[in-house]
């Protein structure tokens, strides 16, 4: 004969109460680390699926527990499977582990702007400017804002407000979340003029908008689109000659010509073509964290760096550590990533197929093609593996307790080896199993 159900009000009666669980030994030690709010509510979570009947009263704890976040911050760590290294909706470039610490070092009181010497205030992030100089030594100066678009504000701002900005028709473009570059532009208080068309532009049309009122030049890099067939476009070097600062907009942020990118604009070879001034982002395949680089001739740098809006567009010490740290430490993630051989992602890709096929899921090691992403090198694919799984995965895998992104192909649920480093192979080949429901070997084993 089956039991009864206890009626509503024993099993109410049952729930432990919030003050009880509280007091909770590994509670008390979680709200030491998060928060006592966090935990509340963790634990208000579990008592509402307790009175609901999902679960039994005397798993409150137990399910208040498996349900903390791991950190006090709202942002969780993904594993990026969808083959694009540079994924802005997942935060572009994951930093190195020297970035992560020299970010917990400069998180406490530091000499951000002191000098320890002389006991007097100093530059503000002078050994990351430092670093930035030694990697880019064709600039004359360097100077570093919040993201690639204040880079780009501040020298519009500080060169040609209230006066005109001469661009290409075919370099109006969109930056990403509706945001366009004429309205950025415009937004500084100075005035576009536009040469030449969509597809075509020459030397002459910029040679005849040049005027007295004319405050800069600006070259931008289209990133994400390109424009083939009947076309013409000027060069760096020959705009470079016309007598008017030239601001060039490289986007990526490469500081360096990259064998891998042929057609990757980088800022060595823009000053060098003669930019007065070179515009980038910091967070894409530098590798680094969000930041603008302002690198060029010092006088217009010094420029930008004493006007009144720099103040408002400047960077806080965690981001100039990492800053730093990128430049000077070990290959960046975003770095290896982009230089993984096909053979090791392939072998990587056999692996964990056979683990899975082994533990009775439908995984198979195929073949996969990636790309830069945060609008870089949009035409260049990335020859890569991925283990691919039936597509009712990829919702499984995103709600899982170790959140794994893939992309849908022809059916199925691809992730893609590439922007996944080696040492979370075994993150991964977890995050499938807990989505199939199949026990792990290791979680059985402790």
């Amino acid at each position: 004969m089956t039991a009864r159900p206890p009626p509503p009000g024993e099993l109410r009666r049952r729930i432990p109460r919030t003050d009880e669980l509280l007091r909770e030994p590994l509670l008390l030690t979680a709200a030491a680390r998060l928060g006592r709010l966090s935990v509340k509510s963790a634990i208000m979570d579990a008592q509402a699926r307790a009175r609901r009947g999902e679960i039994a009263p005397d798993s409150v704890l137990a399910v208040a527990l498996a349900g903390l976040p791991a950190t006090a911050g709202g942002q969780r760590q993904v594993l990026n499977a969808t083959g694009v290294l540079l994924h802005t909706n997942l935060g572009r470039a994951a930093l190195s582990d020297a970035a992560v610490a020299a970010i917990v070092s400069a998180a406490g009181t530091t000499d951000v702007e002191f000098d320890l010497t002389t006991g007097r205030r100093a530059r503000r992030g002078r050994s990351a400017l430092a670093a930035l100089a030694a990697a880019v030594p064709s600039a004359e100066a360097v100077h570093v804002v919040n993201n690639g678009a204040a880079a780009l504000v501040l020298a519009a701002t500080a060169l040609a407000q209230g006066r005109e900005i001469i661009i290409s028709r075919g370099e109006l473009v969109e930056i990403g979340d509706g945001f366009r570059i004429p309205d950025l532009v415009a937004s500084t208080g100075a005035r576009l003029r536009e040469v030449g068309t969509t597809n075509r532009t020459s030397l002459a049309d910029y040679t005849a908008a040049i005027g007295p009122d004319t405050g800069m030049l600006l070259k931008i890099h289209p990133s994400n689109f390109v424009i083939r067939g009947f076309t013409a476009s000027v060069s760096v070097a020959d705009l470079a000659q016309l007598g008017v600062p030239l601001v060039v907009d490289i986007g990526s942020g490469l500081l360096t010509r990259q064998p891998l990118l042929p057609d990757e604009p980088d800022a060595t070879t823009a000053l060098r073509a003669g930019a007065a001034l070179v515009t980038g982002s910091g967070d894409k395949l530098l590798g680094g964290p969000q930041i603008g680089l302002l690198l060029g001739r010092q006088h217009l740098v010094e420029r930008l760096r004493r006007h009144p809006l720099a103040r408002a567009l400047r960077v806080n010490k965690l981001t100039l550590a990492a800053l730093e740290a990128t430049l000077q430490g070990p290959p960046t993630p975003t770095e290896q990533a982009l230089t993984v051989s096909i053979e090791s992602l392939q072998a990587r890709a056999g692996t964990l197929a056979h683990a899975l096929t082994e533990a009775g899921v439908d995984a198979r090691a195929v073949s996969s093609t990636g790309s830069v992403g945060g609008g870089g090198a949009p035409e260049q694919p990335l020859p890569s593996a991925a283990i691919s799984l039936p597509e009712r995965y990829a919702a499984k895998l995103r709600a899982g307790s170790t959140p794994v992104v893939g992309r849908l192909e022809s059916g199925r649920c691809l992730l893609d080896l590439r922007a996944i480093p080696t040492d979370n192979d075994d993150d991964l080949r977890q995050a499938i199993l807990a989505a199939t429901d199949i026990p792990s070997p290791r979680a059985e084993s402790t």
